[in-house]
């Protein structure tokens, strides 16, 4: 008994595992079924074998039932088919439209129903003005030969060097795959028409310093460019992020570029300063001259009150002069000697018949008092 006898039946590989070996088991024992070579007889007997005339139509049927039990083997094979998380499945029957079918195991009829896998999950990109080099890992970016994308004209007359990234996903698979001959293609072509044209609506600075707003413009309008080829009310894609790259001038002029740009800070930070003395100036010299509008303001209306009390005065006191003249004009008199002679130093009374002043005592002072004090 040879070793591979004495080896136990649970060591043994009689069955084959997969369904590839299961198909080429068969295939082996249909040809050891339908093949007409017989095997030899033993040695030693002294006899020719002798073998039947054989038919080459029977040859032919022979092989033509081995076709069929592959055929047939085959289609039972890939009658089952497994969608992963990811994907959704569309079934064509006879080249017509059936069914979509979720993530899973399903059946399809072999033959008749034609299977496509569409990823629906993963986002999908196209690059414009650049390619990355190697994607999925370090970033590293290529410009070299695609100006033809990125140059474009602003509505200024300026050309800019604009590189953008447009990532969409599938939103029915049934129209992205069967609506539209190249979905990518017309991804490409209506991504880079709609931004040429804003683009070329803008002023070159305004491109710069907005290419948010720029972006969000960009991804409305490309949406509603490619819902346009679709079905009313399908929309085979749907853009996720419009994402500008690098906004610059061309290469060739962007030494010029930054002297103008460096001549357009030093005004802007000359217009600031300007205005910071215009906010710190004007203010105060408007306070300062509405502090003296209303200084003559208030000196109008202190010199017109004390007109009016002083004319009111004056008629009160000419009604008093009118009843009694000599007791007014002697009151008067007396007021107004009441009001001057403590001012005066010397006072004089002059004679018509004197020839010289006379002075008097002045009664004012501490020395006057004292000397008209008696001793």
């Amino acid at each position: 008994m040879s070793n591979q006898d004495q080896q136990p039946p649970w060591g043994k590989k009689n069955k084959p595992q997969t369904p590839e070996e299961i198909v080429a088991a068969l295939i082996n024992k249909l040809q050891d079924f339908f093949s007409d070579n017989k095997k030899p007889p033993p040695p030693g007997d002294g006899q020719t074998p002798s073998s039947p005339p054989s038919s080459p139509f029977a040859n032919i049927g022979k092989l033509l039932a081995v076709v069929l039990i592959i055929i047939v083997l085959q289609g039972v094979y890939s009658s089952f088919f497994k969608i992963t998380p990811s994907e959704v499945g569309v079934v064509l029957r006879l080249g017509e439209y059936s069914r979509t079918t979720a993530p899973g195991l399903h059946f399809k009829i072999p033959y008749i129903d034609h299977l496509y896998k569409v990823d629906v999950e993963n986002i999908r990109k196209e690059e414009f003005g650049f390619r990355n080099k190697t994607p999925g890992q370090q970033t590293a970016f290529d410009r070299r030969g695609y100006d033809t994308e990125s140059l474009m004209l602003t509505a200024d007359k300026n050309v800019i060097n604009v590189a953008w990234i447009v990532q969409y996903r599938v939103a029915d698979p049934y129209t992205f795959l069967f609506k539209v001959a190249n979905v990518r293609q017309a991804i490409r072509d209506n991504s880079e028409s709609v931004t040429r044209r804003i683009v070329g609506n803008m002023d070159f600075d305004y491109v710069l310093s907005n290419r948010d707003l720029l972006a969000a413009s960009v991804k409305i309008e490309l949406q509603e460019q490619l819902d346009k080829l679709f079905p009313k009310g399908l929309s085979g894609v749907n853009i996720g992020t419009v994402q500008f790259q690098d906004i610059n001038p061309p290469d060739q002029v962007k030494p010029a570029f930054n002297e103008v740009n460096e001549a357009d800070q030093d005004m802007k930070r000359l217009v600031n300063e300007a205005q910071e003395t215009y906010n710190r100036v004007i203010p105060k010299a408007s306070g300062d001259a509405l502090k003296i509008i209303e200084e003559a303001y208030g000196y109008q209306a202190e010199r017109v009150n004390n007109a009016k009390g002083e004319t009111q005065r004056f008629n009160d006191i000419l009604k008093e002069y009118k009843n009694a003249p000599d007791v007014t004009r002697k009151r008067m008199y007396l007021e107004t000697m009441k009001e001057i002679l403590p001012t005066v130093e010397s006072v004089y009374v002059i004679d018509k018949d004197q020839q010289a002043p006379i002075p008097l005592l002045n009664i004012t002072s501490a020395a006057g008092l004292s000397a008209t004090q008696p001793k």
